[in-house]
């Protein structure tokens, strides 16, 4: 298992276009991936899930990939993290 964290520096923290996109770019891989906010965990490739946590700008969470592809499921969510403006 592979864990990284995360800041959210978007004004807006995670809303529907920045979810949508980190969702969609994690199709293709085979490991379990989640993303855990306030105790709460939910699956990352579930676009509902993610908007149910509600994050906020400056909030901390935290994105877990468990398989035969978690390095390369945490590089794909940290890119597309950067490339959307949600984090540094």
């Amino acid at each position: 298992m592979v864990e990284k964290q995360f800041t959210i520096t978007d004004e807006a923290g995670i809303h529907a276009r920045p979810a949508s996109a980190l969702v969609g770019s994690l199709a293709k891989f085979k490991s379990d991936i989640t993303l855990e906010h306030k105790g709460k965990k939910v699956n990352l490739k579930s676009i509902l899930g993610v908007m149910s946590l509600g994050v906020s700008s400056g909030s901390t969470v935290t994105i877990a990939a468990d398989g035969e592809d978690e390095n390369e499921a945490i590089e794909q969510i940290t890119n597309v993290m950067k490339s959307e403006g949600l984090a540094d």
